[in-house]
């Protein structure tokens, strides 16, 4: 079966505190979104979609221009919200049968071997989303109160969220605001769909804050292979 990723980087590093949007930032001679980029482009995907905001599209050219990046590619414009972005992803893919790993553009450290592992769980059961358990004690808060929660049967989700393509695209048209909807996998359970879910990588954190940055700045300095 086809296999698509869409990588969505429209982030404006405004937490970032950054000049430039966060997926821009250089990380050791390498912008960021471009090392998400080629951890896509030495998997298994056939086709890959970049979804950019449409006033960062100059940023990207430059960029490209700048490092001799020429993988084939289709930009997409970006909508307002995490959700009308990949749902404009989705509307400029056809109706085909295949499987679709969608991405955050600021998470540089996934593997190629657990991109290829979410297509192919994504084949066997319709859906993969890569997840991870919590290492801390956790508490819910309750206005000026908190509740001791069992972490085990909690999980934090990760990218890529990979899901069978037709399936996923009506879900997304099933919707008219998708305000509330912060990641794929929500829609997808949303539609009433079964979620199966797969051990991911403590590597494949989101640079979000510049505590991430530096982190991610070590990682890629001293483990040039991730």
């Amino acid at each position: 079966m086809k296999r698509i990723g869409i990588v969505v980087a429209g982030g404006s590093g405004q937490r970032m505190g950054a000049q430039i949007p966060k997926q821009f930032i250089d990380l050791n001679g390498v912008p960021i979104l471009v090392r998400t980029l080629n951890k896509f482009i030495a998997s298994s995907a056939n086709q890959l979609v970049l979804v950019l905001p449409e006033n960062q599209l100059s940023n990207w050219q430059k960029i490209k221009e700048y490092i001799g990046f020429n993988a084939p590619l289709t930009v997409v414009i970006g909508g307002n919200t995490r959700f009308e972005s990949v749902k404009n992803a989705l509307n400029a893919l056809s109706d085909e049968e295949a499987i679709v790993a969608i991405h955050d553009g600021v998470r540089p450290f996934i593997s190629t071997q657990q991109i290829n592992r979410s297509f192919e769980e994504a084949e066997m059961h319709g859906s993969a989303v890569n997840s991870i358990q919590l290492k801390d004690s956790i508490r819910l808060v309750i206005n000026d109160s908190s509740q001791a929660k069992d972490r085990s049967q909690y999980r934090l989700t990760q990218t890529p969220q990979t899901f069978t393509l037709p399936k996923l695209k009506a879900a997304y048209q099933a919707i008219q605001n998708g305000a509330v909807f912060t990641d794929d996998a929500s829609v997808w359970e949303h539609a009433g769909y079964p979620l199966h879910l797969i051990e991911g990588e403590e590597l494949n954190f989101k640079i979000t804050t510049p505590e991430d940055l530096r982190l991610a700045e070590s990682l890629s300095r001293f483990n040039p292979d991730v």
